[in-house]
This record gives C-alpha cells, structure tokens and sequence, in this order.
C-alpha cells in the first residue's frame, strides 16, 4: 500500500511503498476513501524536519540535556549513534482518515465490514485502528465532510474544558481550521464569537457564519474586545493559533473579563504575566487533543471505555458529536476545502506547505475494493537459498534500531525479513539494512523455508507466544528478555524445546552482559570459588503509565530488565539460583518493583546481591557490578571501565561502552551456521527466568523463595 511519511533526518515528505496493516484483537482494518491534511500541525513536523541539528537542538531543550547526560554515562560516539538512528526514524503523517472497513477484530461488535467510519488513521491506503478511536459515519454526510471528525474534535473538546453558557461572548484567537470549526461551534451553542486572524479570507469567511471578525493589523485587539463587550471584557478565550510569542496569552489575559477562562488548543509561548492572571482571578487550562482517553493505553489500545455516566464526552463521543454537527448542518465544512488532490499528486500539498494558504486540504485515494491487502514487500531481490544464518526479525522498535541490528553488522548474517506491527518502521529499517523483504504478518517469516534464524524483539507480552511458534516452525529462536511473563508460559516452552526433533534448534535469550568483554575477562581470572557479587542497576525512572509496569504486558521491571544481572551473576558463579528474597523501598513496598534490592543464594555457596533502583540520577553510569572472592575484587563501571585488585597479571581493562551485543550476536550467527548447543546453556535460562518469578513472590509473600 502507499502511505506518506515524514522524514525527520533530511525533511523530505515521501509516498512510500509500505506493507498494509493486520486487523488486530480490538480494532478494525480500515480501506481509506479519503483523509484530510491538517496544515497547522503537519506544517510545524515539515518544517521541523527541514530545519537543521543545531536549529532542532534550539526547539528541544530539554533533549539536549538527555543527550550531555547520555554522553558523560555512555560515551560521545554511543550518543551520537543513538541521536542519528533517532533522527532517521520514519514519522507516518495524518489523522484524520475516512474509509470503509473491510476487517473486523476479534472483540469488535459495533463494526461490520462495509461500514462507512471515521478515524484518527494516518495517510494511508489502509490502516488498523482500535475501536474507540473510530465512529461511524451518519448517512447523509459525504467522505469529504466526515474528514473534518477528528480535527473537530480537538476544538469541541476546548469548548467543552470552556464550558460557555447561552449569550457568552468566547473570543477564539487563530482562525484557522480548528479556529474556525471552534467558532461555529460555539455559535451553534448559543455564544457571540469574535474571531481574530492576520488572514482576512479566514475572517471574511467565518463573518459569513456569524463571527464578530478582527485583524490584529489594524488595531489593538484587547480594545476592541472591550468595546464589544460594553468594556467588560470576554467571558472565555479559546486560543487555536499556532505562534512563539508570549504576546497572544498576554491580550488573552487582558481582554478577559474578572475571573474569566483561557482554554489553549494550539502552541504559543507561554511566559505568563502572574499580574494579568492575578489581578482578575483568571482560569487557564490546556486543552489535551481530542478529549478523555487520549494517550491512556487502556482506552485507546484495549477498548476499555468510560462509563458515560461518569464521563459523558470521551474522543469517541467526542467524534460522534461532531459528525452529528456536520449531519445536522450545525457545522458547514464544504467551505472550508481549498482543494481535493489525489494521493499520487500529494506534493502539491506538502511541497510547498509552509506557504500554502489553503485551510483544507484533502487526500484522495482509489476507492475499488481491496479485501485482502498484500501485507509482504518485496524490498530488493536476493537468493537465500541452501544459505544457513538467514535471519527473520519480529519486531523493529527501540532495541532492534538502536541495538541489535547494529550489532548484526559483519556477522554474515542473511537479512530477509524483518517484522513489524504498522510496516512503517519495519520497511524504513529494512531498506537501512538490506533486508529483501518488510512484512506485518510475522507467521511469513515461520512458514519461509529460507529463513532458520527468528530474532524475536516485540514487547513482553509476545515473547512466550511467538517463541513458542517458532520453536515449533522448527527454526532457531533469538528472543530478547524476558522469556516469558509467567510460569505458565515458561513451561509450554520447556516441553516444545525439549521434544524430539529430526534437526535440534537453539534458543537463545538476550542475556548479552555476560558476553561483555568486561565480563569474560573477570570470568577467566575469578576460578570456581563462590563469591559474593553486587549488581548495582541505575536504571532511570519510567512513569507508571508506561506498558513495562503492566505485570500482564510488560511483566514489571524486575521480571523485565533485572534478569540481566540474575543471569551475570549466574555466569560468574557457574552455579544456579536455589533461593530468593526481594525488598522494597516504600510505604507499599509489596507493590514497588522500581526501587528493590533482590538477594540470591546459589547452590555452591555464592551469594548475590542485585540493587535495582529508579530514583538515581541519570547523569550517574547506570550499571555496577562487584565481584568479591579469596581476597580479590574485580568492579566493573558501567561496562566502560573494570578495575582488578589482587589479581595476578591483571588490573585493569578499558574499552568503549561494550554490553557484549556485538559478540554476543557474532557467536550466535556462527552457531547457527555450524551447528551446536545454545550459547547460553538452556538449564541456566530456565533458572534465571524461575529466579525472576521468584523474586515477585518474595516480594509479595515476605519471604525466601526456593526454585525448584
């Protein structure tokens, strides 16, 4: 399918050649008919895009900073990579999307195929979209007018936060798209509007409506207020322009009557007088996109609604209201389109988008009916065949860009398929890489004959299943941490690893600190004493929001992230884990996973100690790891830097940042390549994974937890 993305490294707006989406559990797949280009915020990512790394820099502040930090804990050339890779990432533009559905999720009830909806989808031929993020579309509205549902839901929503009553005047400051549906809006619910615009086409035309219209150009708007409102004052502004200056919230603040309200929908500079606010009680708010669920997983991704009677408008409800205004003729949105351009001809709309005045633009797209998308593309041509170490990636966030697919570099791996979920970034990294083929369907990778390597890197919650496919597709099984969620899972893929098989498969778990050289070198000097090790992770706070607290997605950040330092101490001991206690910090320490200490005793006498925290500074290194044994210390900083002392012939070892990735990866190409056992022996992934579990149960039940 065809889907325009936006390119943040050279700025180009691209008609890519993408994958289409599957329908997923909870949402609908989507043939788009037509979408609407909203200038405002598309133009600020254009140009955003355009502009160079010193002018972005100026528009991130506070990203700078993350990256100063990053560079004292990590190094320059690390950071550097990792700032570029971020930059190259494709953004999908778009969301406001119209079409008929043509594939209905399992969980979805309200949506057959055929029906008519409106979406926050981007642009492209077809997109899969969770059911609450779409409405359907009332008869007698056309696929050119419902286009206006999304973006009129973000100025119904600041109307809502402004919660005008009959005969109030509302002052709406930027007449642009969202200003102008704002406007009509509001007279529709009984308010006199003053519209205020540099652009006198956008002000003539909203006169039509019934705005009160004022250029700033010729006169002072705060007067002009005053004089129509008998010098009282505006009761409420809804701001929708898009500027820098601080000036728009200053006249907002001076044309308000005495304890007034200022909604902000659009982005301006917010350098507020405390006098202006101060002296007339005013209230001001920042109205949050299309309204209750925006940015909230569990509404948005799991179809998890708001009771209405506790929350009467939610996005959802939000889109459905507006569609009714346009069905209604309470709000007139032909108007308003300046052109209809085909997709193919999308440059005539970006090409010039930061000097375009037009106030809607509208994508058009092939409307004969496709019921079953292609969800393979074919990249460049290549030949696997008879070629062992092909691979197939599931997965193209975060830690396969930045991470692993670097590290493949020079393992002479085959790179034929690489996964993901929307096809975006998995085709941007494919054609980065060189993989033949971007596919949404990770099943083409299990049933490809060519393929004998999967590289499993989706979130948490996916792990376990698809290991399990592919242990049982009979292909090696490459699957970053954690293995599995819970013991449930963890033995399913016990009894497919251990059945019989004509060719054995390997499976490996991301355990990649012990292939460190940091941590081969204090291996090979430490011997088969026991010891005690104190792994000290400074691992960053993630707000509780984030998908890796949700024990069910993300299995929590010890099941999630701490089994590395299980797994280190492990290797280092040459023994297993026998018991486990874990303790919090906190008043509810039963439910703090951020901020615990986990205590290990291993069957050879070892113990271990791994100090995992969250309320440490990020400028700090963020891994330490002590090893205590026969008089001898060995400490590894951030795996950077180890320092020995008492060791013979060795005291010290010094290296780039190195957390054992790349060899850990070349090891593994190899063993696929001339066969033998798992790198990691299997034994010791199950007891690290068993140790994990075992750790929330102390923690829950107060106790050691011996492994069985």
């Amino acid at each position: 399918m065809k889907q325009i993305i936006q390119s943040f490294k050279t700025g180009e707006t691209l008609l890519e050649e993408i994958p289409a989406p599957q329908v997923r559990k909870g949402s609908v797949l989507i043939q788009t008919t037509r979408s609407l280009v909203s200038l405002g915020t598309e133009r600020m990512l254009v140009e955003f895009g355009k502009s160079n790394l010193l002018s972005k820099a100026r528009q991130q502040p506070d990203k700078v900073k993350q990256v100063l930090d990053k560079i004292k804990t990590e190094g320059l050339v690390p950071t550097l990579e990792a700032v570029f890779n971020k930059l190259g990432e494709p953004l999908p533009l778009g969301y406001c999307n119209v079409g008929k559905v043509i594939a209905v999720g399992e969980g979805v009830t309200e949506f057959n195929v055929g029906d008519r909806v409106a979406s926050n989808g981007q642009h492209a031929e077809f997109v899969s979209i969770p059911k609450n993020l779409v409405a359907h579309i009332p008869d007698n509205v056309t696929d050119e007018e419902a286009t206006f549902t999304v973006i009129g839901s973000i100025g119904l929503q600041g109307i809502r936060l402004l919660n005008p009553t009959l005969g109030e005047t509302v002052v709406v400051v930027g007449m642009g798209l969202i200003g102008l549906i704002t406007a009509q809006l509001l007279i529709a619910n009984g308010c006199k509007v003053i519209g205020v615009d540099i652009d006198d086409e956008k002000l003539n035309l909203s006169k039509k409506w019934g705005v009160v219209p004022f250029n700033p150009k010729t006169g002072d708007p705060v007067k002009f207020v005053e004089s129509q409102t008998q010098g009282i004052g505006c009761d409420g502004v809804i701001i929708t322009a898009s500027a820098k200056t601080d000036e728009i919230v200053s006249q907002a603040a001076r044309m308000s009557r005495k304890r007034g309200k200022i909604i902000l929908v659009g982005v301006i500079g917010l350098n507020l007088s405390r006098a202006e606010f101060y002296e007339k009680e005013l209230s001001f708010q920042v109205s949050c996109s299309y309204g209750p669920g925006r940015y909230d997983e569990n509404y948005e991704q799991r179809g998890q609604d708001y009771p209405l009677s506790f929350v009467r408008w939610t996005e959802k409800r939000n889109f459905e209201a507006v569609l009714q205004a346009i069905s209604s003729q309470k709000l007139l949105v032909k108007e308003m389109v300046t052109e209809v351009v085909e997709l193919d001809n999308f440059s005539t709309i970006y090409g010039e988008i930061g000097s375009r005045r037009s106030i809607a633009s509208i994508l058009k797209y092939n409307e004969t009916p496709i019921a079953n998308p292609y969800t393979t593309v074919q990249i460049k041509d290549a030949s696997f065949a008879g070629s062992k170490g092909t691979i197939g990636v599931i997965g193209s966030g975060n830690f396969t860009k930045m991470t692993m697919l670097p590290a493949l570099k020079n393992t002479g791996a085959g790179y034929k398929f690489i996964a993901s979920a929307g096809g975006v970034s998995g085709t941007a990294l494919a054609k980065k890489y060189g993989f033949s083929h971007s596919t949404t369907d990770y099943k083409e990778i299990l049933n490809d004959t060519d393929v004998d390597l999967v590289l499993i890197t989706t979130r948490h919650d996916k792990h376990a299943e698809i290991t399990l496919e592919t242990l049982q597709a009979n292909k090696h099984v490459f699957v970053e941490k954690p293995l599995a969620l819970n013991a449930d899972q963890l033995s399913q893929i016990v009894a497919a690893y251990n059945r019989d098989r004509t060719n054995p498969v390997t499976l490996t778990v991301g355990f990649n600190r012990r292939f460190s050289p940091h941590a081969v070198k204090v291996k090979s000097v430490l011997g088969n004493a026991p010891m005690n090790i104190i792994a000290t992770m400074n691992a960053g706070f993630i707000p509780d929001s984030v998908w890796v607290h949700d024990m069910n997605v993300g299995g929590g950040r010890i099941i999630g992230e701490a089994c590395h330092f299980i797994d280190l101490i492990t290797y280092f001991t040459g023994s297993k884990v026998k018991s486990v206690c874990m303790n919090a910090m906190g008043i509810n320490p039963k439910e703090n996973t951020d901020n615990a200490s986990i205590l290990l005793k291993y069957e050879n006498g070892s113990t271990g100690v791994i100090n995992y925290f969250a309320n440490g500074s990020k400028a700090y290194a963020k891994e330490r790891i002590e090893v205590y044994s026969q008089e001898r210390t060995a400490i590894i900083d951030n795996f950077r830097l180890t320092t020995a002392y008492g060791f013979k012939g060795f005291s010290k070892l010094k290296t780039s940042l190195d957390k054992g990735h790349s060899d850990q990866f070349k090891l593994l190409i190899d063993r696929v390549k001339t066969g033998g056992k798992s790198l990691i022996p299997f034994d010791e992934i199950l007891n690290t994974t068993k140790a994990s579990f075992a750790a929330i149960s102390s923690l829950k039940e107060g106790k050691w937890i011996d492994i069985d």
